[in-house]
């Protein structure tokens, strides 16, 4: 084998952790990404730091909480000065570089204030995430500011898709059999119906070839790199080309997750998603009929693609040295809970698949190992800090690395809770609850056994995963359980008291700091006279404090 020059950093958008054949799906088999498994760790139980794309991925980026980076909700600017992978890892001689979807939002008026100038180098890295683009690709408008990348748009005109906007139309529509009919994926009714373009044209090669394409643009005496591939789906639209859209039938499916007692006494915050214009769709059981194979499909996609994609980096002699990541940014509920998208925390929604192949010699006991350590996605940034033999930095980092666990080791004082949080302001959930933007928070804490989630104003809510695995029953309003919510409250507010912001100063140089090296910069506060200045240098002084 080798050692960690390069790092290929694959991230899924929406895809369930349970999805994949290596985590136990009877029917989808994905053997690319069960070989990678097999290569490297498979983390068991991964959970991201917020169950929407934006927090969730500035997390990934900053290796930081919610809380810490502040970016809370989609399109809620990362905040100029925030450190991300780029500013860790270029100081290091990698090149941070991304082909795909961020979800990022620059803060503009922060690079304004500070005389940042967006067309700069600085500038363009602030307000892509710290990465160098290559080509970024965020997949999710037909229109407006978040609209289609336009150089896939270009591509597809050149193949001769001579549709205005090709990737609204024909990566993500479909052919109409009526009339009346748009044909556009947004409309879930089209779901089971091919997408509209030759599948080697459809995203997900495409971004598979553009990684190819950036890997083979590289001469000998380039810079190691960091690539982040970022693929745009399974996310909606729902929509795949054939043969991959009718490849699951109702007999490859995984059942659904809920019951009744579900809607008897809810907490207040789950009963209003329940009644989102989105679960109440997944409640229906045509738009389960019309999803289910297209979501499938898009994933049978992604794995014949990691095949192209692994063939590719072993063709260039690549696998030796690049550490590679395979994950999501969160999941889907598919009408599990009689819930539809993400956002709760609900194993569907907050756990994520997380596959990590590490080339070095000293991960050869690793291979082909399961960890159940609680895994926080922050913990990403320090590992591709020390595997690229960075300098721990504790200080600004709020996750660890998994370099111990990908040697086979096991994590020594590991975290008894795995946190995430979600901010519902931005949702009909706060205007139906009546609440304040500052009154709709909700974090989660996962142990070994318990899921807790403190809700501000509410009763919190509990499941004991032991003996209800499938998250069906909520103790948090049960009074038998009131020892084990406070418990579980307690490693909330711990966590929350932790302080997050002190960046700039390390602990090193706290701890290095001292009243005599003061004394010596000609910091005097308290001395009377000379003489006691004196004694103090000297070690003389017995009154130090």
């Amino acid at each position: 084998m080798g050692t960690v020059k390069n790092i290929l950093f694959i991230m899924c958008d929406q895809l369930r952790w349970d999805y994949l054949s290596c985590y136990g799906h009877p029917h989808l088999k994905t053997p690319n990404i069960d070989w990678l498994a097999s290569q490297g760790v498979r983390f068991n139980r991964a959970y991201v730091q917020s169950p929407i794309c934006g927090p969730s991925r500035m997390s990934f980026y900053t290796g930081r909480y919610v809380q810490s980076h502040g970016s809370s909700w989609n399109n809620f600017p990362l905040r100029v000065g925030e450190m991300t992978l780029g500013d860790h890892l270029r100081p290091l001689g990698v090149d941070t570089v991304l082909i795909g979807k961020t979800h990022m939002k620059a803060d503009e008026a922060g690079m304004e204030r500070l005389g940042i100038a967006p067309d700069s180098v600085i500038g363009a890295r602030v307000a892509e995430c710290g990465f160098d683009v290559y080509e970024r690709d965020d997949g999710l408008h037909p229109d407006g500011p978040y609209a289609a990348n336009p150089v896939y748009n270009e591509y597809l005109h050149a193949k001769g898709y001579e549709d205005k906007n090709p990737w609204n139309t024909r990566a993500n529509g479909v052919e109409v059999t009526r009339e009346e009919e748009s044909g556009l994926g947004w409309f879930l009714k089209y779901s089971d119906r091919p997408a509209k373009i030759a599948e080697e044209d459809s995203e997900t090669p495409y971004l598979t070839r553009r990684f190819m394409e950036f890997v083979d643009g590289r001469g000998p005496d380039d810079r190691p790199w960091l690539c982040h591939l970022s693929y745009i789906k399974p996310h909606w639209p729902y929509i795949v080309p054939a043969p991959y859209h009718n490849m699951y039938g109702p007999d490859t499916w995984l059942p659904v997750v809920r019951s009744e007692a579900e809607k008897e006494n809810p907490h207040p915050v789950y009963e209003q998603f329940m009644k989102a214009r989105v679960s109440t769709a997944f409640a229906r059981k045509e738009v389960r009929n019309a999803v289910m194979p297209a979501y499938m499909g898009l994933i049978k996609q992604i794995d014949d693609q990691m095949g192209v994609l692994f063939a590719f980096l072993k063709e260039r002699e690549l696998m030796e040295t690049t550490m590679i990541v395979f994950t999501s940014d969160h999941g889907d509920y598919l009408g599990d809970h009689w819930l539809g998208e993400k956002e709760l925390f609900h194993d569907q929604s907050v756990r994520v698949p997380l596959i990590i192949y590490d080339p070095s010699d000293v991960a050869d006991s690793g291979r082909g190992c399961q960890s159940d350590a609680l895994v926080e996605t922050i913990d990403l940034v320090p590992t591709f800090l020390q595997a690229l033999g960075g300098k721990a930095v504790p200080h600004q980092l709020d996750g660890r690395s998994l370099l111990p666990i990908l040697n086979g080791k096991i994590a020594q004082d590991w975290r008894e809770v795995a946190i995430s949080e979600y901010d519902y302001s931005m949702s009909p959930a706060r205007e139906a609850l009546g609440r304040e933007p500052s009154q709709c928070r909700l974090i989660m804490a996962v142990s070994s056994r318990w899921k807790f989630v403190y809700s501000e104003g509410d009763r919190p809510m509990l499941f004991d995963l032991e003996n209800d695995p499938q998250e069906l029953t909520d103790l948090g309003a049960d009074p038998a359980y009131n020892a084990v919510s406070a418990t579980m409250q307690d490693h909330v507010f711990e966590w929350a008291r932790k302080p997050r912001q002190r960046v700039t100063t390390s602990d090193e140089d706290i701890l290095s700091y001292s009243d005599q090296s003061a004394a010596k910069a000609g910091i005097l506060i308290g001395y009377y006279e000379e003489r006691e200045l004196e004694e103090h240098l000297s070690g003389e002084d017995t009154n130090s404090l």
